[in-house]
C-alpha cells in the first residue's frame, strides 16, 4: 500500500493532510510524537532497520507476527513502515531523497552516528533548506549530560521521581513510577513542539532545528508541582508537593472494594462526614475551623479511612454525587475495557488487523468540532511498505 490513509471519517482532510513527517524513532518517546502527528492526519513513514526494527516491537508477546507486540501497535498506528539500512548506500541515499520533500523529519538517533550517516542538521538543510527538524534527545546538547544515554527509568532517576513513593510510604528505598511516563511526556513535548515549528515556517518561511531534551521535559513536568519549598529564594521548605505527597491521601477502602474521594475545598469536608453519617465528627475542637482542619488533615483522612468501609463502593458513589462531592471507584486494569463513560465515547475501537487479527485501538482523546476523527492505518508489520513515497505535491 502506498497511498496514505490518515483522513477524516467524513473524507473531507484531516488537519495536518499533507503534512509529510520521517520519522526515525524507536521504542516511546519519538513514536509517541509521530504517531500524534499521525492522528492530525499527517502522512507519517516510519524508517526502520532491517530484521528487526523498532526495539519496542519486542517488548511483550504478539497475538500472530513476531514484532507485533501490543505496546508497538499502541504507539504506531497511522504509520507506513520502510526498511532501511542506512549503512548501504543505496538505503542511505532513498531515506534523502524522502527528506528532500519531507515538511518534519522527527529523529532520535544521537548526534554524533547522525552526522557519520550525513544526518545531521546542517546535512539535512542543505538538501531541505524549510524542513522542521525534530531532535529527540535524553539530555540537552548543551550540558554536561548531553552525549549519555537516556530511558524512561534513567529519566525518573535522575529527575527525583523516583524518591516519590518513598515521600509517601516511609520505604526508602527508590522506586519507579510503574509507567512510561516519561517517555510519553517527552512524545507529547516533541508533538506540540513539531506544530509550533511547522505554524512558524508558515508565517516565515523558515524551517528550522528543534531540540526535545526527555531529561528537561520530564523535569519540568514534576517539579511544576514537586519545586515545592524551593521555588523561593531563599528557600521556605523542602521540595514536594505536600498534598500529593501525604500518605493519608489515597484510595479509601469499602466494603466491597475503593473509592477515591476528593476533599478539595475547606467546604467538603462537612459534606463528607455528613454523608458518611458522621456529622458530628468535626464538632471536636481539633476541627473548629479552617486553619484547624489544615493542620489536623492527617486525622480527617484517618477518619473518613475508617468510617467508609461501612458502606458498599456503588452506595458511597450514589451519596457523593448527590454531596457533590469528587469521587471515583478505583478501577483494574483489566476492567477498564467495560467502563461504561469510556465506551460510552467510543474510545475503544475494536478493529481487525490484516496479519494480527481482532484488536483495541483507543481513539485519539482530543476531539475538534471542525474535522471528525480520522481512520487511521493499522499498526505496520516491519518494512510493509517497501514503496513507500510521498503522496501529493509539496506543501507549503
Amino acid at each position: 500500500m502506498t497511498s496514505a490513509a490518515n483522513v477524516a471519517g467524513d473524507g473531507a482532510p484531516a488537519m495536518l493532510e499533507g503534512i509529510r513527517v520521517l520519522d526515525l524513532t524507536t521504542v516511546v518517546f519519538g513514536p509517541y510524537c509521530t504517531q500524534t502527528l499521525a492522528d492530525l492526519g499527517a502522512d507519517v513513514i516510519k524508517v526502520e532497520s532491517p530484521g528487526s526494527g523498532d526495539a519496542f516491537r519486542w517488548s511483550a508477546r504478539a497475538a500472530a507476527t513476531p514484532g507485533m507486540s501490543p505496546g508497538f501497535m499502541a504507539f504506531n498506528r497511522g504509520k507506513r513502515s520502510l526498511a532501511l539500512d542506512l549503512k548501504q548506500e543505496d538505503d542511505l541515499a532513498r531515506m534523502k531523497d524522502l527528506l528532500v520533500k519531507a515538511d518534519v523529519f522527527v529523529v532520535n538517533v544521537r548526534g554524533k552516528a547522525l552526522e557519520r550517516l550525513g544526518l545531521d542538521y546542517e546535512a539535512v538543510r542543505a538538501i531541505n533548506p524549510d524542513i522542521v527538524y525534530v531532535h529527540c534527545v535524553g539530555f540537552g546538547q548543551d550540558g554536561p549530560y548531553a552525549d549519555l544515554q537516556a530511558y524512561d527509568d534513567v529519566i525518573q532517576a535522575a529527575t527525583g521521581t523516583a524518591t516519590l513513593l518513598p515521600r509517601v510510604d516511609g520505604d526508602a528505598r527508590p522506586r519507579y513510577l510503574p509507567s512510561l511516563i516519561a517517555d510519553k511526556v517527552a512524545g507529547l513535548h516533541a508533538a506540540y513542539a513539531s506544530l509550533a515549528a511547522l505554524l512558524h515556517r508558515q508565517r516565515t518561511g523558515e524551517g528550522q532545528r528543534v531540540e526535545v531534551p526527555m531529561f528537561e521535559a520530564f523535569s519540568h513536568f514534576m517539579l511544576s508541582e514537586h519545586l515545592g519549598g524551593r521555588s523561593f529564594t531563599p528557600a521556605l521548605g523542602p521540595a514536594g508537593y505536600a498534598r500529593q505527597l501525604d500518605p493519608d491521601r489515597q484510595p479509601f477502602p469499602t466494603s466491597d472494594g475503593h473509592i477515591s474521594i476528593v476533599a478539595y475545598t475547606d467546604d467538603a469536608w462537612s459534606r463528607i462526614f455528613a454523608l458518611l453519617d458522621e456529622p458530628d465528627f468535626l464538632a471536636e475542637p481539633r476541627f473548629a475551623t479552617a486553619r484547624d482542619r489544615v493542620r489536623n488533615q492527617a486525622a480527617l483522612y484517618q477518619g473518613m479511612a475508617a468510617l467508609t468501609p461501612r458502606f458498599t463502593t456503588e452506595d458511597l458513589l450514589g451519596r457523593c454525587a448527590a454531596a457533590q462531592i469528587p469521587a471515583q471507584a478505583v478501577r483494574d486494569l483489566d476492567a477498564m475495557l467495560d467502563d461504561p463513560h469510556l465506551n460510552g465515547v467510543d474510545f475503544f475501537r475494536r478493529r481487525q488487523h490484516p496479519s494480527e487479527g481482532g484488536y483495541v485501538e483507543m481513539r485519539a482523546p482530543v476531539a475538534f468540532s471542525a474535522r471528525p476523527g480520522i481512520d487511521p492505518l493499522p499498526p505496520p508489520r516491519l518494512g510493509e511498505h517497501a514503496d513507500a513515497r510521498w503522496n501529493g505535491q509539496p506543501s507549503g
